[in-house]
């Protein structure tokens, strides 16, 4: 992945990735700084300690002072490693769902992006490779938390480090000393100099070694997503736990998975690349640390200070390299994460281009709905082809309409265009003579209660799925159940409208059949009680008695509700009152089935032919 964005933009992003991760539960982001601000100052408390120690042993070695800061230097850690123990467990309490809760922040999003962006491939594959960088790396909101902490710590850990070291400029070498030039400007200077090539140059090559992780994460990420396919699919989940026995599928997925999982070549020039980097780094921090220790050492030597502040002065400079260190690679880590994290925010800047609307759109309107297509022609993004072309149909208050025609003859697509899903290439609908655009788009959509063909079932209780709610009107649910046929199952069920579907959640809950799935699916539509219900395909997988059940007691479910119902077997649709035949995406013909069946060069007529014979 390249990395070509500005300085400002770098800074700009990390600040809205802190301000995402602000967000977070107050008590992870409290609990995580308290963490390390009892850790972090705890070294040089100890170095502290042991210096006056080391001094005390080498000058007066009074027994007095020397048992008060042993017992000093005993008491600290103890309390401190008590006190660091429980903040630290309070702090992987909080944060142990930050991962969790970083993956909902793009969860959230997908929930309401535009459905047009859902069904985009290019789209898919932009969340699913984010969140692989998340899972895989660590890159994009992952890093800008570790951020947050890292830069907690490096900060404190430095700040203390100067404190500790300022006096070791401050303490003269005695002026009659052959040494006494370490006490000049220009031997601190050296010292400075010495300094700054470790704490700049060493974090520089570190950061140059760690791009080349930039890279490794797209291989990883490709990598993830494939052995996790088939790692996942090696569980056996029950949509594909069938065909996986039947066509021994086993082999296949053991095979192709372990080439996946063994392959480790292809991080040999990674590691490679990032050896070499930190082989040097070590070379220059350890030839810088050594002259700064042999500063250190002739200037105790020439009687400036103590032996016990050689042990201070080298611990707090040791600090003060690592901290500095780690400030810098954060940076570098920051900068290279800077694509990654470009990447989620433009994600999560997604705009809408569904038009949201303004005028209320009454569920329950006096006199009813009516809806009217205008000449509407629509091709799916991407494609030149018409899935719909010049259509003209209106749906009256009341009325049964059958949409019939082959596959892809643009049946779905007309409810997906109805609903709002997409809207048209071309012309426009209305509602109740205006046009649906203008309508507030989340009251349209509560208008219709819709069974798609490709419906899903939460792995929720009964009533919850029924309901799409965690609170709902339990005796509703139950008539929505019964109306759909699923009133013996539910007598059965060990918990009512409280059993959980499938055990996902609980070893209680319950497997369905198909058909049960589908009663339940018709349940959640009769249950909102929207005056538009579309039934795409509502009997596919019901038995023929079940299916027929549906049929005869089709008007009393839908009531006073305008139906439109999609389907394939044409022997259904005959209690509709108007009947649209669809082919190749252009409405062909409509009317009721006696009139459409006396047009034997039809479409109607040459489907129910093709349908009947099975019926002689």
């Amino acid at each position: 992945m390249e990395h070509n964005l500005t300085f400002k933009q770098q800074i700009t992003n990390i600040r809205r990735g802190l301000k995402i991760i602000s967000t977070f539960p107050k008590r992870s982001l409290l609990s995580n700084a308290l963490a390390i601000l009892i850790e972090a100052p705890m070294p040089f408390i100890n170095v502290w300690l042991s210096a006056r120690l080391l001094n005390e042993l080498a000058g007066e070695r009074e027994q007095g002072r020397l048992i008060f800061f042993a017992v000093l230097l005993v008491s600290i850690n103890l309390a401190t490693r008590l006190v660091s123990s429980a903040v630290n467990r309070w702090a992987n309490y909080c944060t142990n769902r930050n991962f969790d809760i970083m993956q909902n922040v793009l969860s959230r999003k997908m929930l309401n992006v535009d459905y047009s962006d859902l069904e985009n491939p290019e789209f898919q594959l932009e969340y699913s490779t984010i969140l692989q960088h998340l899972q895989g790396m660590g890159y994009g909101l992952r890093n800008v938390f570790n951020t947050y902490t890292g830069l907690i710590r490096c900060v404190l850990q430095i700040g203390l480090s100067i404190a500790f070291t300022f006096s070791m400029f401050t303490f003269p070498v005695p002026a009659d000393s052959p040494l006494a030039w370490l006490s000049s400007p220009l031997a601190i200077a050296g010292v400075f100099l010495i300094l700054a090539c470790n704490i700049l140059l060493v974090p520089y090559i570190n950061t140059k070694g760690g791009k080349i992780w930039v890279k490794a994460s797209d291989v990883n990420n490709k990598e993830q997503r494939f052995s996790s396919f088939y790692l996942w699919s090696m569980l056996g989940f029950n949509e594909r736990a069938k065909d996986i026995r039947v066509y021994d599928q086993r082999r296949m997925i053991s095979k192709t998975s372990d080439a996946a999982l063994v392959d480790v070549n292809i991080w040999k020039p990674f590691y490679k690349f990032a050896a070499l980097h930190s082989l040097a780094a070590v070379i220059i921090s350890s030839l810088a640390n050594g002259l700064i220790y042999l500063y250190v050492a002739l200037k105790a030597f020439a009687g400036a200070f103590g032996i016990g502040n050689i042990f201070q002065y080298v611990s707090a400079i040791n600090q003060f390299g690592e901290g500095f260190n780690s400030l810098m690679n954060l940076i570098g880590d920051a900068y290279n994460n800077g694509s990654f994290l470009e990447r989620c925010l433009v994600f999560l800047d997604t705009p809408g281009r569904i038009h949201q609307g303004s005028i209320p759109a009454e569920k329950h309107r006096e006199g009813g709905h009516e809806i009217e297509f205008h000449n509407v022609s629509f091709k799916y993004p991407g494609t030149d082809k018409f899935a719909v072309k010049n259509l003209s149909l209106k749906l009256n208050v009341c009325q049964r309409l059958a949409v019939v025609g082959m596959n892809g003859s643009g049946k779905t697509t007309m409810v997906k265009l109805l609903t709002r899903l997409y809207d048209p290439t071309e012309g426009h609908i209305t509602l109740n003579g205006i046009d649906i655009k203008k309508y507030n788009y989340e009251e349209y959509l509560d208008i219709f209660g819709i069974v798609f063909q490709d419906y899903t079932l939460m792995n929720f209780t009964l009533g919850e799925n029924v309901a799409a709610d965690i609170d709902y009107d339990e005796n509703r649910a139950v008539e929505a159940l019964e109306q759909a046929g699923f009133d013996k199952r539910l007598e059965t069920m060990p918990y009512g409208l409280k059993t959980y579907l499938r055990k996902w959640f609980t070893e209680e809950g319950v497997e369905i059949s198909g058909g049960e799935a589908q009663k339940i699916a018709l349940a959640r539509a009769l249950y909102k009680d929207a005056p538009f219900i579309v039934l795409d395909e509502p009997t596919a997988a019901l038995d023929p008695i079940a299916e027929h059940e549906i049929y005869t007691k089709f008007n009393d479910m839908v009531n006073h509700k305008t139906a439109i119902y999609i389907s394939h077997r044409l022997s259904s649709c005959r209690f509709c009152d108007d009947i649209a035949v669809f082919h190749e995406g252009v409405l062909v013909q409509q009317g009721s089935h006696e009139m459409l069946i006396t047009q034997e060069k039809g479409k109607y007529f040459e489907l129910w032919s093709a349908q009947a014979q099975y019926y002689q």
